[in-house]
């Protein structure tokens, strides 16, 4: 992995092998980031996403594996109890253009992975809502 920051934007790499969930908090504890929007592109051979069922409150995983490009990884990093907090989501096609995705759990990098946070000045923070059953942002 390597990275720049240019003011509140952070452009970073990530190379073959790396898990993007795992980098992404990495950068967020070493960059102090309480608040950032993620966008993001690549090529990933494993991924877990999740589908959270409303209604049992419970997340489905699916697991895929091969070539896979990610066609969108967007999602926030903000901070629930001081540590930071990660929800995203990936869409990754595969050779045929069939694509996939949901809540991101793991997606490990085949080639490279180029994604940029915007860091936004402040902080929200995460509480767990018991009527919903996700941890929702807390203004």
């Amino acid at each position: 992995m390597e990275y720049r920051r240019f003011e509140n934007t952070i452009v970073l790499r990530l190379d073959p092998n790396e898990e993007i969930c795992e980098k992404l908090v990495e950068i967020a504890e070493k960059e102090q980031i309480t608040l950032a929007s993620i966008s993001g592109l690549g090529a990933i051979k494993e991924l877990t996403t999740g589908v959270f069922d409303t209604v049992t409150k419970e997340y489905h995983a699916n697991q895929f594996q091969g070539a896979l490009e990610i066609v969108s990884l967007t999602g926030t990093l903000s901070r629930m109890e001081g540590k930071p907090y990660l929800h995203a989501h990936l869409s990754a096609g595969d050779a045929k253009g069939n694509v996939f995705g949901g809540h991101l759990n793991r997606a490990i990098v085949s080639a490279t992975a180029e994604i940029i946070l915007q860091v936004i000045p402040g902080s929200v923070g995460r509480r767990f809502s018991d009527e919903i059953g996700l941890n929702l942002f807390e203004f």
